[in-house]
């Protein structure tokens, strides 16, 4: 009778409140009072309630709203919540999360990702899945790092298989969003594929990929 490998059962690290640096952004533990003004100037208005259709939260009509519900994130434990910060700007532009956080299984999951449209499709924008996936495997030992997002969400379904995510299935009737039924799609990258994943986006990553205007030489996909 085949049985199932055994695997070092050492429990993984939680993520703590720490700071991620890269070339072109730097993650921070999410600070409220610091992040507020910059995150709200760049995700307000009617022209970005796209970026919060298949978030939990949001659009907000006012500040006051949108900085209580920044508060409750900058002190939750799970999720856990940084900002991600331009290196040449050095401001506030967007936001990600470590949320159903399993050590013993060492099962952990990105989300609750926010880009305003300074950050999207940038280096920058890569880059920060890149520290965090990172982070994940090679300074917390998780063994699976997982990807989950609205069925309906095709731009997040195309970014999770860019970033070298596996598509796992359809999970139907699975969440309650917003009083919308949510069924979710499933992604994952295991740790034994990390180095490959990692040399991939090293190599999209480096300054010789993209032209003196910035445009990219080669995509992601093609390495």
């Amino acid at each position: 009778m085949q049985s199932e490998p055994e695997v070092d059962a050492r429990p993984a690290k939680r993520p703590e409140r720490t700071v991620l640096e890269g070339r072109y952004v730097t993650l921070v533990p999410l600070d409220a009072g610091l992040h507020g003004e910059a995150l709200w100037e760049g995700t307000k208005g009617e022209q970005n309630d796209a970026l919060w259709r298949y978030l939990a939260e949001g659009p907000f009509s006012n500040r006051e709203d949108f900085d209580r519900a920044l508060a409750g994130m900058a002190a939750s434990e799970d999720p856990l919540f940084f900002t991600i910060i331009g290196r040449s700007t050095q401001r506030p532009a967007g936001r990600a999360s470590y949320l159903r956080i399993d050590t013993k299984h060492r099962v952990i999951e990105v989300g609750s990702i926010l880009y305003s449209p300074a950050l999207q499709r940038t280096r920058g924008a890569t880059e920060a899945m890149y520290l965090m996936a990172r982070h994940v495997f090679e300074d917390l030992g998780y063994r699976r790092y997982e990807w989950k997002c609205n069925a309906l969400n095709e731009p997040s379904r195309r970014a999770a298989l860019r970033l070298g995510f596996t598509f796992e299935g359809i999970f139907r009737q699975h969440q309650i969003v917003k009083g919308r039924n949510r069924d979710t799609a499933w992604f994952s990258m295991l740790d034994s594929e990390w180095p490959r994943r990692k040399e991939v986006f090293e190599r999209w990553l480096a300054p010789e990929n993209f032209s003196m205007v910035g445009e990219q030489k080669q995509r992601l996909a093609d390495f």
